[in-house]
């Protein structure tokens, strides 16, 4: 019987590897980039960022730094305070990847349109735009 319960957690653990595996590097970024952004936390979010990247806030698009978008996007957070996020639509291309969700903010509805690429081996954050939709 022993036998058969650690056979059978060992299946279980092989197919969960395997599930994380398929999933790709779509989950892996996409994931704590939408906790970052539901919980209003720009500081983590700015380690995603690339070194200089198009912040694009309410139709007003800077071409920015690291540190610089990280002040525009916790200006936004501290007048938007964030209550949820999440991710309606991803895509991806070659060495690029695509999100599109809705963040409830400050009372509001958000389009959040976030474009990441590959650099070196990791995903960095190129573009992130936050639209008002009501």
């Amino acid at each position: 019987m022993r036998t058969r319960v650690k056979l059978l957690i060992a299946c279980v653990v092989s197919l969960l590897s395997v599930s994380s595996w398929a999933l790709g590097d779509s989950y892996d970024v996409f994931v704590p980039i939408s906790k970052y952004l539901g919980s209003g936390d720009a500081e983590s979010l700015s380690a995603w960022f690339a070194d200089n990247l198009e912040i694009s806030i309410m139709s007003s698009t800077n071409d920015s730094s690291r540190n610089q978008a990280k002040q525009i996007l916790k200006s936004f957070f501290a007048s938007h305070t964030p209550r949820s996020f999440e991710i309606n639509h991803t895509a991806s291309r070659s060495n690029s990847k695509y999100a599109l969700g809705y963040l409830n903010a400050g009372g509001e509805l958000f389009e959040v349109t976030v474009f990441v690429s590959k650099c070196k081996d990791r995903y960095v954050i190129q573009q992130l735009k936050i639209d008002r939709i009501r």
